[in-house]
């Protein structure tokens, strides 16, 4: 086959065809885009086969690229993604965690307080705990200064990085059903009975103000992502009209955001307890400081996140990215 001839013979044809591709279209201008769209894959097919390699072959790629984008559209900018992202996905995935959050919030309370009253009312279980010259070293000075011994910026880096990790293992090993509430009840005891050895040397209000002004926000976070890896668990055990697999892909998928979106909170809960928590400053300043870095984490996940659940985000990707839903009745 000649090279040229075709070219000549279709030149017209595949002009229309880029002309179409940079139109505003009605329906029957969608469905000529489509006809002549195939004729010229065709067109470039033959060629490819005949000749391989050839400048009218290359000049009918591009037009053809430019077709297929207007047919099937293009993906969004790094900086649209970004800003959908932050603006609609994240929030809204947390705006659906919030009740489960606070029914964790408060069941990890509970177990705390109760391990720390149940441990300090009873010496011979204190006494279970360590030798009574270690168990006052651990009050009055380990406690404390462990939130002094490092370089700031690398004890920020440290519980930084850890919480953050803690909270991607909630999330993503969530769907086993155990392993949030593990992690839960165990770090709960474990402050629950560091809290009774300072009860017991009479620093429970020291524990609780170097706790506060960075544990606000640090543990909502842990919070959050056992709330998230729960939901997860919740969309296996009872997908409703999807088929599991189904069920967990789309929560998978809101919900996984999570994880990322409480590294940056994380961050900030880091910078708090890295540079303020131990640092000499009144305790006032530092609970309020701890306590405003709540507040942005709350009213974005209530507020704003609220805002974009009205406009229908739910966390997961676009359809663009997800592919269409099946639709099921109910």
């Amino acid at each position: 086959m000649d090279a040229d001839a075709l070219s000549d013979a279709r030149r017209a044809e595949w002009e229309r065809l880029d002309e179409l591709s940079r139109a505003r279209l009605d329906g029957a201008g969608v469905d000529e885009l489509i006809v002549r769209y195939r004729a010229a894959s065709a067109d470039l097919a033959e060629l490819k086969t005949s000749v391989g390699e050839s400048p009218q072959g290359a000049y009918l790629s591009t037009i053809l690229v430019r077709a297929r984008l207007r047919l099937t559209g293009a993906s969004d900018s790094i900086l649209t993604q970004t800003a959908r992202f932050f603006s609609l996905q994240l929030p809204a995935a947390l705006y659906r965690l919030r009740w489960t959050t606070l029914i964790i919030a408060v069941s990890f309370i509970a177990i705390g307080v109760g391990t720390a009253a149940w441990i300090a009312s009873d010496p011979a279980l204190i006494a279970t705990l360590g030798p009574p010259d270690a168990l006052e070293q651990y009050a009055d000075e380990s406690f404390t200064g462990y939130y002094t011994e490092n370089p700031a910026a690398e004890f920020m880096g440290m519980v930084w990085t850890n919480n953050a990790w803690i909270a991607m293992q909630c999330v993503l090993f969530g769907v086993t059903g155990i392993w949030p509430i593990a992690m839960l009840v165990q770090n709960a005891m474990g402050l629950g009975v560091s809290g009774a050895v300072m009860a017991a040397h009479d620093k429970a209000d020291i524990m609780l103000l170097y706790i506060l002004p960075h544990g606000m926000l640090e543990l909502t976070c842990i919070f959050v992502a056992a709330a998230a890896g729960l939901h997860i668990f919740w969309a296996w055990v009872a997908p409703g009209a999807r088929s599991r697999g189904e069920a967990l892909a789309e929560e998978g998928r809101s919900l996984a955001t999570v994880a990322l979106g409480l590294v940056f909170a994380l961050f900030l809960a880091g910078l708090v307890e890295g540079f303020v928590t131990g640092w000499s400053l009144p305790w006032p300043v530092k609970i309020g400081i701890g306590a405003a870095a709540l507040a942005v984490f709350l009213i974005y996940m209530i507020v704003i996140g609220g805002r974009a659940h009205r406009r229908g985000a739910s966390g997961d990707l676009v359809e663009y990215e997800a592919g269409t839903p099946r639709l099921v009745a109910g």
